[in-house]
């Protein structure tokens, strides 16, 4: 999958600057009373989301760093990458030879280095292969093409299923014979760049590569290497799976090749290891801003989430030159988790109501209309947004507030709605849910921020139709995370009190078991990445969104699937292996060894 391109760099270095203020504390006096012992104790009963404190702490975040991010460290690793760059331009290499160098290249995290060859080897493969009419008539030349196939569309060329029209037919009439696991996991791969109209993609080809993937790692004890890429690639698809985590395994993965490149893999761990100290960076800088907020102590109710907000922008764009879209980023997933308690958790239906009108009015003046403890986060909402559209209207020239501020009072309508619904007991169908909440699960928020921080040129009419919700690709990202985050969060949602999710929206519509309403909201997931992979392709010839932020859009899809593939990865971070990978992401380096094959 192409990175994002280098064109649409930093767009200003420390625009943003948060100042030491503390807010006061407010005591919510409207909703306490005093006991004779003077304890303030809760005239209404609230609900709690029972979540656990934050598994990070702020001091141990400050003193993390990477021992092997040293300058030495940095100057290897430019020279490592001049030779890598003389490997992708070598003209001695195979076609699979220069398929495979990119695959190892975008797997290994490094391939963003080199963003202008990748696609011109691409292109020209593109065009040598006359626009994608080649056919894959042999088995021996499955992986090459279903490789090249993947890489293709995963750029946004166009290239026809047909070019396994004599695979499929082999696969139909029962006859295809080669028992070679790896092209047959590269076809699998290549089956979840399917679209719509990919039909014997999705029913033959990718069916049958899963029953002999499936059947290999039943029966196969000898070759552990290829098991264990056969067992990772059943668990969920390459093509759904968050970029950085991905790096970190295919590291390990690498390195026990028996054909490993010294080169490729020495270059790849310097660079995970230095990229990763601009993330810790990053990490420090939000875990004090949260700090200041105060908003923990003011809000104990809220999920104290700040690590895990910081590690959804890992996934959305991990390079190191976007620090700063990183760091805005993270504020706005923070603010949008503690609203989110609010409406799910703790806020009254009439208090509510007024803070979405606060929003929408957007006017400081009328704070003392709130209840006091909403007005600390309304007073951070308010300051933060506008701090944004400030330093973006000095670098940009444009004033993108207004469509800001809409995208919060929409989301906060959305959590409106919700509210009602749970106070009402109302349960809506599939199809109203989801008009509903897949505005409600943030994406076109967060994405419409995204945009305007990582564009170089804001266009109004993108601005637009992104603030009227009609662009697909935030409505398909939003929906896969929408589903992706109801699978992984809807039981102790609905344990403590919660609107129905999807999987319950179909159960209570059709009358269909849990089992099978699970399998449903999974499909629905499949269908939508085929949507998903219909846009990329569009963006790269009829799309006025760059292909920056399609990626990104795509990136927040992959990054849900990643945060609740084993549960609520964002709510409770120690039970669905996010901890885990915070610490192989953001904490532990890879580990070098002492000789590199820079020298000499």
């Amino acid at each position: 999958m192409a990175s994002l391109y280098m064109t649409s760099a930093l767009i200003y270095q420390n625009a943003i600057t948060h100042n030491n203020f503390r807010f006061p504390s407010f005591i919510c006096r409207s909703m306490t009373k005093m006991t004779p012992d003077n304890v303030s104790v809760d005239v209404l009963r609230r609900r709690s989301g029972n979540y656990q404190p934050s598994p990070w702490d702020h001091s141990y975040l400050l003193s993390i760093n990477n021992k092997y991010a040293k300058e030495e460290k940095v100057i290897a690793r430019d020279l490592l990458k001049e030779k890598v760059r003389k490997m992708l331009g070598a003209e001695t290499k195979s076609r699979l030879e220069q398929l495979e160098l990119i695959d190892d290249l975008q797997k290994l995290g490094i391939s963003y280095h080199f963003e202008v060859e990748i696609n011109n080897i691409l292109m020209d493969f593109h065009h040598k292969n006359g626009r994608g009419v080649w056919k894959c008539d042999k088995e021996e030349d499955l992986h090459a093409t279903s490789l090249e196939f993947r890489l293709l569309r995963q750029h946004g060329f166009h290239v026809s299923e047909d070019i396994f029209e004599v695979i499929i037919d082999k696969i139909e009439s029962e006859t295809f014979k080669s028992d070679d696991i790896n092209s047959i996991i590269s076809l699998y791969e290549a089956s979840y760049l399917s679209t719509k109209s990919d039909i014997k993609l999705r029913e033959v080809i990718r069916p049958f590569a899963k029953k002999q993937i499936r059947k290999f790692v039943d029966g196969e004890t000898c070759n552990l290497e290829v098991r264990e890429k056969a067992i990772h690639a059943l668990e969920m698809p390459y093509h759904w799976r968050m970029r950085r985590l991905e790096t970190r395994w295919y590291l390990d993965s690498y390195d026990n090749k028996h054909d490993t490149n010294l080169v490729l893999i020495e270059f790849a761990k310097l660079d995970f290891n230095i990229v990763q100290i601009a993330h810790q960076e990053d990490l420090k800088y939000v875990s004090s801003w949260w700090k200041e907020t105060c908003l923990v102590n003011q809000l104990p109710f809220v999920r104290d989430r700040i690590v895990e907000n910081f590690f959804w922008t890992v996934g959305l764009i991990y390079e190191p030159q976007f620090g700063n879209i990183r760091r805005i980023m993270s504020i706005v997933n923070a603010l949008v988790t503690t609203i989110d308690d609010i409406y799910d958790i703790y806020g009254t239906l009439e208090e509510l109501e007024l803070f979405t009108a606060m929003v929408h009015n957007w006017d400081v003046n009328r704070l003392d209309e709130l209840p006091e403890y909403m007005r600390l986060c309304f007073l951070i909402l308010f300051n933060e947004i506008n701090s944004i559209g400030c330093d973006i209207f000095k670098y940009k020239n444009i004033d993108v507030i207004p469509f800001l501020r809409k995208s919060w009072a929409d989301l906060c309508n959305t959590y409106l709605v919700e509210a009602k619904w749970y106070k009402k007991g109302y349960k809506p169908g599939v199809e109203e849910y989801m008009q509903n909440a897949w505005i409600s699960i943030s994406a076109p928020t967060i994405l419409i921020h995204f945009y305007c921080i990582f564009s170089d040129k804001i266009s109004v009419q993108i601005l637009e139709t992104l603030s009227q919700h009609r662009q697909e690709i935030v409505r398909c990202s939003a929906t896969i995370l929408r589903l992706a985050n109801d699978l992984g969060t809807s039981r102790d949602e609905l344990a403590r009190g919660d609107v129905l999710k999807s999987a319950q929206c179909y159960t209570h519509e059709t009358g269909a078991s849990e089992e099978e309403a699970h399998a449903h909201v999974q499909q629905m997931i499949c269908d939508t990445w085929d949507e998903i992979n219909y846009e990329t392709k569009m963006a790269r010839t009829y799309s006025l969104l760059s292909r920056g932020f399609v990626e990104a859009a795509v990136n927040l899809a992959r990054m849900s699937q990643c945060m609740y593939q084993y549960g609520d990865g964002h709510g409770c971070p120690d039970k669905a292996k996010t901890v885990e990978r915070v610490m192989s992401l953001l904490v532990n380096p890879v580990p070098l060894k002492s000789s590199s094959p820079s020298g000499g």
